[in-house]
């Protein structure tokens, strides 16, 4: 369990500097009135009634809502736009290619969906011709079910992004590909894209995948131009320990709340602008966009699954979940040091979309460029890299002129691989 899971303090740090300090941000950014929303104003429109109901139908598209179950009992959310607007042309059904969307950390399938209809990822695919899905990992909050577990028990958070990608992904494509018969195009953010990477390089889902797009691609995160690494790890030791006490991550609790506060004191953070801080200076966010997001953002994970991604940017490698000691790992893999993810095994003939920001402080510039060098003996006809000199980590899922810089490159880079 994630509450007696022995890791050492260094990591403990780390943990709350990479991931939590976006989310705890968010919470503070929201009590303040950020972007102009003044505190206490109603949200323009939560998720409340389901993704399609607040966020794809009030645009005139179609949506369906589907419930996925993993082997290990986690019943997923997915969200299905199976055409566009104007409809499907007669006999078109056969020829629409499914794509799945997946979303990064903290956040669900709305983060997608925040802009005008023509400046909305899945929209401009369904527009194009695609027949779209989106994933909703577990613990979010239309995914916070189980067969037999519920979110208060500790048992239902022992889990990490290992589990997504043995359980989650492989439900979400089975699920895809028995109801079309076609193999799938994937669409990554950011987590979303490591988990991609991991279950390529493992060779469960690659027959059943057409091609991989990655926006921010995250795998080693070394060289990420953050502060926040070093404060948590000299100053906060203490309250991480704290944390750690409870299975779920919920950025939106009183604890997490108060630990932010005491983080923001104590460091003497801009907490106002710690977007910015953690992700890098967006440039194209507008203030209605950043007002829906901080109305249904961020979600849950699991305290266990924060650990293992400060477990990847301490080591600097992919390995799956490290339990603390010889022993523990013996128990669960069989060996002293858990198995690594080795990306360069993902096939070469798999056709594989980039795209990164020169401003990204997650997706940091020196770790993309890092992580394409496993890719040297890839079919080079097979690879497509786009670098975008004023994005960072937010402007590839809300950017108002991510239509014409990312996502109709994605669209064209997807037709070509019928």
């Amino acid at each position: 369990m994630a509450g007696s899971v022995m890791v050492p303090s260094v990591s403990i740090g780390l943990a709350l500097s990479v991931l939590i300090f976006f989310a705890l941000s968010l919470k503070t950014l929201e009590a303040r009135g950020t972007f102009g929303r003044l505190a206490g104003q109603p949200p323009q429109r939560t998720a409340a009634g389901g993704i399609c109901a607040s966020s794809v139908h009030i645009f005139g598209y179609k949506c369906e809502e589907h419930d996925v179950v993993t082997q290990d009992g986690y019943i997923l959310n997915m969200q299905r736009i199976p055409e566009g607007r104007t409809g499907a042309v007669a006999g078109d059904w056969g020829k629409r290619q499914p794509v799945l969307i997946q979303h990064g950390i903290l956040v669900d399938g709305m983060s997608w969906l925040l802009n005008p209809a023509d400046q909305n990822l899945p929209l401009i695919l369904a527009d194009q011709g695609f027949d779209v899905w989106m994933g909703n990992t577990r613990g979010t909050r239309f995914s916070r079910r189980h067969k037999y577990l519920n979110p208060s028990q500790r048992a239902f958070w022992n889990w990490t992004w290992d589990e997504l990608v043995s359980y989650d992904l492989p439900a979400m494509f089975d699920h895809i590909h028995g109801l079309t018969g076609q193999k799938i195009h994937y669409l990554g953010h950011s987590l979303g894209t490591l988990i991609g990477f991991a279950s390529f390089s493992e060779k469960g889902l690659v027959d059943q995948v057409r091609s991989a797009g990655m926006l921010s691609p995250v795998a080693y995160l070394s060289h990420m131009t953050t502060v926040i690494g070093d404060i948590a790890a000299k100053t906060f030791l203490a309250e991480a320990t704290a944390i750690l006490g409870w299975p779920e991550f919920n950025p939106k609790s009183g604890l997490v709340g108060d630990f932010i506060k005491a983080i923001c004191l104590k460091a003497g953070i801009d907490c106002y602008d710690l977007v910015s801080v953690i992700t890098g200076k967006n440039c194209c966010l507008n203030a209605s966009t950043i007002d829906l997001f901080l109305a249904n953002e961020p979600q849950s994970t699991s305290t266990k699954n924060m650990i293992h991604l400060a477990q990847t940017v301490r080591d600097k490698e992919l390995r799956k979940y490290n339990y603390g000691s010889s022993d523990r790992n013996i128990k669960h893999y069989g060996q002293a040091i858990p198995p690594a993810y080795n990306i360069s095994a993902i096939p070469h003939e798999l056709p594989l979309f980039f795209s990164y920001g020169g401003l990204d402080s997650l997706a940091d510039v020196k770790d993309v460029e890092f992580l394409l060098d496993q890719f040297k003996y890839h079919d080079i006809d097979k690879m497509n890299v786009q670098f975008v000199k004023d994005y960072a980590h937010a402007d590839f899922i809300m950017g108002v002129t991510a239509k014409d810089v990312v996502y109709n490159q994605v669209a064209t880079f997807f037709k070509r691989q019928a």
